[in-house]
């Protein structure tokens, strides 16, 4: 057993970024200002996405992406019922219904054919979920929003540094938008936050004005030498902004992106290799010709079918023996929420459901040593190992 223990997640924090949070910190300038206008060039220029708009979570981002792109009461939203709660709470609280079609457990990702049988008169938008940092099958998902006239709001939380076909995931066109999340397991971070990026400038111009209680779009700095006083309130917003201690480390964290990824991948390459007849692993499917996967998370499922223990109990022995493991995610139709609101029931998305009870993340983060790395493949072997019927 380890003499510590190992998280699943882990972010790792550049000197230069601490010393910019110090910066601004000894600035006055805390909330929203110059950081996260500079920020939000850094990522502009990443993206190439005519507009990156920084936001406070990846949560707030969704749901200003929502309300700009005209989604609201009477629209349905077709979306995964695999991922986090947040996805489709953005829609509810948009005023819209969320749809789920389920999805590909091999991929864990939505199904194109999935997503157009469930299109309805009602249906406004699709929200793709690149689920873990793998692209969704953009092209057969364009084609069917094309097609019936939806608006595609990509939930890109686990894809930054991704690619779809060699095209980078947040790029954006038309009235589309992707959104970003920066927590601190992700694969940059800024504490919490988010950026949504658009093409449209209607769309982006709301974005700008909701994020900070529908302010008119230069209020930030009103309290700058040069700031204007008074403002218009033009649109119904929330407290939905980045502060500049966010975006300091943000521009840190870009610098280190590509190392970050490249890192992620490396770790990811070890255990495909060291698991691949590993006997109560199945690993996740090979990433498509074209595509660039972010390696957000990495989890295989736990075959219980040559096992006499659980996914739980597999997580149980880990922590046990000092390695960190996470659940990313329950399949959404199991939480008494959904179940009362839309009458849900898991039993109608048989790929979700067995994903949401076989899934686990083991760990992935930029920081972990070869040493790490050998302690999670040994301690997982040697659990399944052990627990094989």
């Amino acid at each position: 057993m380890r003499e510590t223990f190992l998280p699943f997640a882990k972010p790792s924090i550049a000197q230069d970024g601490i010393d910019e949070v110090v910066n601004c910190i000894k600035s006055g300038w805390l909330t929203i200002g110059p950081k996260t206008i500079a920020f939000e060039q850094v990522f502009k220029d990443f993206t190439t996405s005519p507009y990156c708009i920084g936001v406070n979570s990846a949560t707030a981002g969704l749901h200003l992406a929502l309300m700009a792109l005209g989604i609201g009461k009477g629209d349905e939203v077709i979306t995964t019922p695999m991922t986090f709660a947040s996805t489709v709470n953005t829609i509810i609280l948009a005023g819209a219904t969320p749809v789920l079609a389920d999805i590909d457990r091999r991929t864990l990702n939505i199904v194109p054919a999935n997503i157009e049988a469930k299109i309805t008169p009602k249906t406004k938008a699709i929200m793709p979920v690149h689920f873990a940092g793998r692209p969704c099958d953009m092209k057969a998902i364009k084609e069917i929003a094309k097609k019936h006239n939806l608006i595609i709001i990509e939930d890109a939380a686990h894809a930054l540094g991704a690619k779809y076909q060699g095209e980078r995931i947040g790029k954006t066109e038309g009235k589309n938008a992707v959104v970003f999340s920066f927590h601190p397991t992700k694969n940059i971070t800024t504490g919490e936050g988010g950026m949504v990026c658009l093409s449209d400038e209607a769309a982006a111009e709301a974005v700008y004005i909701m994020r900070q209680n529908g302010m008119s779009k230069g209020a930030w700095n009103r309290y700058a030498a040069k700031g204007k006083t008074h403002y218009d309130i033009s649109l119904l917003g929330l407290k939905y902004n980045m502060l500049d201690i966010q975006a300091a480390i943000g521009i840190s964290q870009m610098k280190q992106l590509d190392y970050f990824n490249k890192r992620r991948t490396e770790i990811v390459a070890k255990y495909m290799d060291a698991f691949k007849d590993t006997k109560g692993l199945i690993l996740p499917a090979p990433v498509n010709k074209g595509d660039l996967h972010s390696w957000h998370i990495f989890t295989p499922l736990i075959d219980t079918e040559v096992l006499n223990i659980t996914r739980d109990e597999f997580m149980k022995l880990m922590g046990e023996q000092n390695i960190g493991t996470a659940l990313h995610y329950q399949a959404i139709p199991t939480f008494s929420y959904y179940q009362k609101a839309f009458g849900w029931n898991v039993k109608d998305y048989p790929e979700a459901e067995y994903v949401g009870e076989h899934i686990v993340s083991l760990p992935l983060f930029p920081a972990m040593t070869e040493q790490d790395v050998e302690d999670v493949i040994n301690t997982t072997k040697q659990i399944l190992k052990e627990h094989l019927k």
